[in-house]
């Protein structure tokens, strides 16, 4: 028998090829009992040696068959066992790990039920994965749905041993156990899972009917994949403990990335050979190339000597200092805050110097912008000015030109000093008639001074009444300056107003600007200005319609053509300020000012 089985087991792979060679030894005695009855009936006896020893034969190849499908079984456990192994170097997730290990323990088992249980964080066993097993069976609580043994895995963990019962219902050791005694589970194989002398879990398969499902050998195998299983199990888990960290690791990189993106400031690192190790992009924006790898002070040649002696003194006494420098990048200037501070690890040890490099460029070309906005802007409007921009515009103004009349004649008898004493009272009342009423003093011409509402500057949707509200506010203050003044010193202006287009912008060469008007606006109102007489105010048409229900005005005659261009110019000679009429600006100002408490920053 044992040669046969070493000459026939190798070569059939499976138990098929055994059962049909069984088979044919079965059908040559039922042939050989056929003929022997024949032989019989006529008198004939075949000898019994030949169905004696077909019969021994078939006996052989029945305990082939038998040691066949073993062998087979045991191929499939070792099978399955290489694809446990497989799953340790795997890359799954303990999830999967899990369904697949417990895939082959049914498998190899072929148990009816069965499950999984972990430690979790806290070292307590938790369910993982089941087969066959609802979640409202996996109860220890002594009811009546409970229909699995925890006392045997609690038995396992204790011990670190498996346990194996051909027939929990009648093992002393078990039978006491009310979820075995109450539902008769009968086969049960429970082995742990063993990782570095740690028990981290159990595997725990039953069977409900079949008493003696599981042998001693499935003992040794399923250990053997448990062993496995368990490493698996552990490898999974440690993927995705890692990933979890890098995706969290990740998460922190992107958040800095982008706080480090976020920074206007320039920020960049360097080695003590100057090299940058790290900037971000507006250190990049700032210097107008790419850094990583490149000396810093080769890329900024005109500010060398003041940002190598800052880096320098850096370096040795380790002691964080800033500088103002003002490089040329691109041929353009530009103006930099730098601030040098060591950069050290964590351990205190120097690894090189750290930047920030502020560009104040745009800062400091406003601020000298304000600087120019001042000398023509109301100190309550250059707040206001700080957002708005000085570039070229078009817009819709209201101009006002204000001329001392008679003051070439009045000139010509008086010293030069007392002549500039006297002119700058008659301007200051001008331009603080403008300014009250928040417009724009656009410039001073001899004995003129001119003014604007509605520019970039000081936009304003009452311009027109503003305008003629700073010129009645001058006539005013002018009559009382000559309750004041010597006789011979009382001057009259004449005052134009118009509204219209005019172009707005800063004019003039590089160490002078001036913010201005261009256009019609201007052009008439000067010409306007030429018209009137000592004392008077005179409008245009199209100012007389903005301001007609809150001034009262009489029509002058139309006037000609101030020049080629321009139309002939209704006008209209302004009188006074019409009883009861409300002037949001002026009303609200006067108001704010008299019910203010009374003090020196008030008054």
């Amino acid at each position: 028998m044992s040669d046969l089985q070493t000459q026939i087991l190798p070569n059939a792979g499976s138990a098929t090829l055994v059962r049909h060679m069984r088979q044919r030894v079965s059908d040559a005695m039922q042939v050989l009992r056929s003929q022997a009855d024949l032989l019989r009936q006529r008198g004939v006896t075949l000898d019994s040696a030949s169905i004696e020893t077909l019969s021994a034969l078939k006996a052989q190849f029945d305990q082939l068959e038998t040691a066949a499908v073993n062998r087979q079984a045991e191929l499939n456990s070792l099978r399955a066992l290489a694809r446990t192994a497989a799953l340790i170097s795997s890359s799954l997730r303990t999830d999967d790990v899990l369904n697949q290990v417990m895939d082959t323990v049914i498998q190899i088992t072929q148990a009816e039920r069965g499950y999984i249980m972990l430690r979790d964080e806290h070292g307590e066993l938790a369910f993982r994965v089941a087969r066959g097993i609802d979640l409202e069976e996996m109860r220890d609580d002594g009811s009546s749905g409970r229909v699995v043994s925890l006392s045997i895995v609690r038995q396992v963990v204790e011990t670190g041993q498996p346990i194996l019962t051909d027939n929990a219902s009648a093992d002393p050791n078990y039978n006491s156990n009310l979820s075995i005694a109450g539902f008769q589970l009968r086969s049960i194989l429970a082995v742990p899972l063993i990782l570095r002398e740690q028990v981290i879990g159990v595997v725990y398969a039953d069977n409900r009917i079949v008493s003696g499902l599981f042998k001693p050998a499935d003992v040794d195998l399923l250990m053997a994949f448990a062993g496995q299983a368990a490493v698996a199990i552990e490898n999974a888990r440690l993927i995705e403990a890692t990933q979890q960290r890098l995706a969290e690791a990740t998460a922190i990189r992107d958040r800095m990335d982008n706080i480090f993106t976020s920074i206007v400031s320039g920020i960049i690192t360097l080695n003590f050979d100057g090299q940058v190790i790290v900037c971000n992009a507006a250190a990049e924006r700032i210097l107008g190339c790419e850094l990583i790898g490149q000396r810093l002070l080769d890329l900024i040649p005109d500010a060398d000597s003041l940002i190598a002696s800052t880096l320098s003194a850096v370096q040795q006494t380790m002691q964080a200092t800033s500088v103002e420098c003002h490089p040329h990048v691109a041929g353009e200037p530009r103006f930099w805050r730098v601030s040098v501070s060591p950069l050290r690890f964590e351990s205190g040890q120097a690894l090189g110097l750290a930047l920030v490099l502020d560009d104040l460029t745009e800062v400091t070309q406003r601020e000298q912008q304000l600087k120019e906005v001042q000398r023509y802007l109301p100190a309550g409007l250059v707040k206001k000015a700080r957002d708005l921009d000085t570039g070229a515009q078009e817009r819709l103004i209201t101009a006002i030109f204000c001329d001392v009349r008679g003051f070439t004649t009045f000139s010509e008898r008086l010293q030069p000093q007392a002549l500039m004493t006297i002119i700058n009272r008659y301007l200051g009342l001008a331009s603080d008639a403008i300014n009250f009423v928040e417009g724009v003093v656009d410039k001073y011409m001899g004995d003129a001074v001119t003014g604007m509402f509605n520019t970039q500057l000081n936009p304003q949707d009452d311009h027109a009444r503003r305008a003629v509200q700073a010129a009645l506010q001058l006539m005013s203050d002018l009559r009382a300056q000559h309750e004041v003044m010597p006789e011979d010193q009382r001057l009259f202006y004449g005052i134009g107003i118009h509204t219209g287009p005019a172009v707005l912008g800063v004019v003039g060469g590089q160490t002078r600007k001036e913010f201005t008007a261009i256009g019609e606006a201007s052009d008439i109102a000067k010409y306007l200005q030429e018209q009137a007489g000592k004392g008077e105010i005179i409008i245009s048409g199209t100012t007389h319609e903005l301001v007609k229900d809150v001034y009262e005005c009489e029509p002058m005659n139309q006037l000609p053509r101030p020049k080629a261009g321009y139309e002939h110019i209704a006008c209209y000679r302004v009188l006074r300020r019409r009883k009861g009429a409300h002037s949001s600006f002026i009303d609200d100002e006067l108001r704010a000012l008299l019910s203010a408490p009374s003090s020196d920053d008030t008054l």
